[in-house]
């Protein structure tokens, strides 16, 4: 059994924790009402998620520090196997299997997490400097950690979670400090660049940014603009959401959740989930601020903060035609457990730098 004391749950940041329950709720709701299998299976995720929020919220992290460096190299040498013993899908090798028990794991997924942690623990190895911030030098030194994920991801290929990584960590850099001269031969660098990474991509890459700049969209944006469209002010009631429930709008508890969701409750309720997430987002920025001192606290809260506005934004776009097709999930609102779990373990993370922000607080769980 486990006893916490009670102080711990004063620093405890509940505000985000009620920030995302009306998300995960609404959630539900939406996968029961249209596959009530899946609900069943998503109320597993949510338990696993659970689990895995409260496993790392007692973790001591801060005292065993010294192993993220392992658990980082650990993940890029799962990387480097999906590329010789993966398991192929849809033309992408993204799984390893797990022996003897046939089930398949994602290591992309699971380096997204080890991937915030290394920029953390490095940073907090040597902060920067409170004038000038990161020089060359350090530049040099995270991007390395930053661009092998970046590559051993891009060419599984899902460029998709590649540029999701490569985003976070350099708009981590940003926010905690890098000298400007930096960004701007960031951007001369992209910009001279760009037709050759264009040249490079895989074929489907390709047809995605030909499909999104065509004159007429692809079938599932056109049917999802039209779930979006029908939704009206306030949406429509379950037996007049034709869209979704006679299975024109494909995906529609995953990919293309937010169409599902317009056209049940309308722009009204339009408003009210992209008001949670750019609440979540404005939240964890404010906690950036607040913890200026604090930096592993600082990585992470901003980490996440990027994850949900990318994630948000990108799949939002990508519904109603203003972004490619690129399978980004609705973080903790699309059906699904990889994404879901990921993300719980980043909150648990979060919330255990939070409420024990001093390691001595560690000593106040008993176990008996």
């Amino acid at each position: 059994m486990i006893k916490i004391d009670r102080r711990i749950f004063l620093h405890f940041d509940y505000i985000l924790i009620l920030l995302i329950l009306p998300i995960i709720a609404t959630s539900y709701f939406l996968v029961h009402e249209l596959h009530p299998t899946l609900a069943h299976k998503q109320i597993v995720y949510f338990g696993a998620g659970v689990g895995v929020f409260l496993f790392f919220f007692i973790v001591p992290i801060r005292r065993i520090l010294w192993v993220i460096p392992i658990v980082y190299w650990l993940n890029v040498a799962l990387l480097v196997a999906v590329h010789f013993f993966g398991v192929s899908k849809l033309g992408a090798r993204r799984w390893l299997e797990v022996p003897f028990v046939h089930l398949t794991i994602q290591p992309s997924e699971l380096m997204k997490i080890a991937f915030i942690m290394m920029l953390g623990y490095l940073i907090y190895q040597k902060p920067p400097s409170e004038r000038y911030g990161y020089g060359f030098k350090d530049f040099f030194r995270f991007s390395v950690y930053i661009l092998i994920p970046f590559l051993l991801i891009a060419k599984e290929p899902d460029l998709g979670s590649a540029i999701i990584l490569l985003l976070v960590g350099y708009g981590v850099l940003f926010i905690i400090g890098i000298n400007n001269k930096i960004w701007i031969s960031i951007l001369l660098i992209i910009g001279l660049s760009a037709p050759v990474i264009y040249t490079n991509l895989h074929p489907y890459q390709k047809k995605r940014i030909t499909d999104f700049v065509a004159e007429k969209p692809s079938y599932h944006v056109r049917q999802s603009v039209i779930a979006i469209g029908s939704g009206g002010l306030f949406g429509q009631t379950q037996e007049g959401a034709t869209q979704t429930h006679m299975k024109f709008l494909p995906i529609a508890v995953s990919d293309f959740i937010f169409a599902f969701y317009i056209e049940r409750l309308g722009f009204v309720g339009g408003l009210f989930l992209l008001g949670a997430y750019a609440l979540i987002v404005l939240h964890l920025m404010m906690v950036v601020r607040y913890m200026r001192s604090n930096y592993l606290i600082q990585v992470v809260a901003a980490s996440l903060a990027i994850l949900f506005f990318l994630y948000s934004g990108i799949n939002i776009a990508m519904t109603i035609g203003y972004a490619p097709v690129v399978g980004l999930p609705l973080p903790l609102f699309s059906y699904g457990g990889t994404s879901f779990i990921s993300f719980m373990i980043l909150i648990g993370i979060f919330e255990n730098l939070i409420s024990f922000r001093h390691d001595t607080l560690y000593d106040s769980i008993k176990y008996e």
